[in-house]
């Protein structure tokens, strides 16, 4: 019988994908047609995301039906019947949706019902941000779209039922420790990835066809110097807003790999010198990097010159990664060099996410050895809140057997501004990973 009733809901979907293809929508097609084959898996979060896209299907037929009585009526066509058959339609919408919010389906959709609805949030903010996106840049962003026009929705999808996967291993604190350095590790190899295979004469792995050099100090630097080209400084802005200074320790493509450098090395352990460089260190290069973009656009100097400087600024940084941050174990091109990780943690303050460490806290020191920014140490902890440097990595967190250090949000339970948290910053990394091309 629950089988039966499946149908339903299961041609819904269906009519919406024959409508997608009807208007040459193949990628559309396709996405429904892939919600259709994972309502089989009977995970939770699949009944939800299917409610979403039936209520979205509602939106299209009303849509539609609009555009065709609109079409008929400027044609002097009869035009009843058809309002009588697109209402059949809706309705037939609305029945699958009745059907999926009732109890024979939620009893069907059994598996992994703990986190479903975090993980239908997941899906739901990474398909939207791609979509927007996609439809809102005037060139391609998706490398579907780029090599098969048409089918960027089908990469949307398959990058949102991504993300809720990678949002159910870490929506605990030791999911989270687990597999944050290994996404983002990932993100980067695809990131410069592309710039290789880019740089091999496949221009379209370019977002724009040209190249942009991947320093992070030219988020801030390279506008000054342009004059124009901001879609970057706007994407990090947003970013840090959203999830205060997590884009340092989640998103950004070179931090990974300052990360990766610092775990070859010893257990980090608060270091003074960098606590005092935490600020000074990366406020002079944040300067020293605006004052020379500023001064080589007043020179005339010409843009692949420009490139150069900024080439050995970004070596400069590798090579503090390769032979200090790796024998120190701390990020130290991170906490005491990179310009704009500085700027993050700055104006990460207007973000409303917080790391707080809770008053029965033993201090026990065990997530000393677990924070690689440097945030940490017993005079941090008896005030209980990390250092500037902090980037909200969560890592502190999973240390904690006490459960004293947590992520905290403005009318939210600590578990569930953790939960919140992770949701919010899985769905940017997904969509990251969908468009944050060089």
């Amino acid at each position: 019988m629950k089988k039966i009733i499946l149908t339903i809901p299961i041609l819904a979907l269906l009519l919406l994908a024959a409508h997608a293809y009807r208007h040459d929508d193949s990628g559309l097609s396709a996405a429904f047609v892939l919600l259709v084959g994972l309502i089989f898996t009977r995970q939770a979060w699949v009944r939800l995301v299917a409610i979403a896209a039936l209520m979205w299907g509602g939106y299209i037929w009303a849509d539609a039906t609009v555009d065709f009585v609109s079409f008929r009526q400027a044609f002097d066509l009869p035009w009843k019947r058809l309002v009588g058959i697109m209402a059949g339609v809706i309705a037939f919408d609305a029945l699958a949706l009745w059907v999926l919010i009732g109890t024979t389906c939620r009893e069907y959709f059994n598996k992994d019902t703990e986190h479903a609805t975090h993980r239908a949030v997941i899906f739901v903010l990474a398909v939207a941000g791609l979509a927007m996106a996609a439809f809102k840049v005037p060139f391609p962003v998706l490398l579907a779209d780029r090599y098969l026009p048409g089918w960027g929705w089908l990469e949307i999808a398959l990058l949102g039922v991504y993300a809720q996967w990678i949002g159910g291993l870490m929506l605990t604190p030791k999911g989270h420790r687990t597999y944050r350095p290994r996404i983002w590790g990932m993100f980067s190899i695809i990131f410069f990835g592309q710039l290789v295979l880019g740089l091999l004469g496949m221009d379209k792995m370019l977002m724009t066809g040209s190249l942009h050099l991947p320093v992070p100090a030219l988020i801030a630097a390279g506008p000054v110097f342009r004059g124009d080209g901001f879609f970057m400084i706007i994407l990090f802005s947003v970013t840090v807003l959203l999830v205060g200074p997590a884009w340092c320790s989640h998103l950004c493509y070179i931090g990974a790999w300052d990360d990766a450098m610092s775990r070859l090395g010893k257990r980090p352990a608060p270091n003074p010198v960098l606590a005092r460089l935490s600020i000074a260190g990366r406020a002079t290069t944040l300067i020293l990097c605006i004052a020379m973009a500023l001064l080589l656009r007043a020179m005339g100097i010409p843009g692949l010159t420009a490139v150069t400087f900024a080439a050995v600024f970004g070596l400069f940084g590798v090579g503090i990664m390769v032979f200090v941050s790796r024998k120190a174990g701390m990020m130290t091109h991170c906490t005491a060099y990179c310009p704009m990780g500085i700027v993050a943690n700055i104006f990460g303050k207007i973000s409303p996410w917080r790391i707080r460490v809770g008053d029965d806290c033993t201090k026990c020191g065990a997530c000393f050895t677990r924070c690689r920014y440097n945030a940490l140490d017993e005079h941090r902890i008896e005030i209980g809140k990390p250092a500037i440097s902090c980037t909200m990595c969560g890592d502190c967190v999973s240390a904690c057997v006490h459960g004293q250090i947590g992520y905290r949000f403005p009318g939210l339970s600590q578990d569930n501004a953790r939960k919140a948290f992770i949701v919010l910053v899985v769905s940017l990394h997904a969509v990251f990973l969908g468009v944050a091309r060089i």
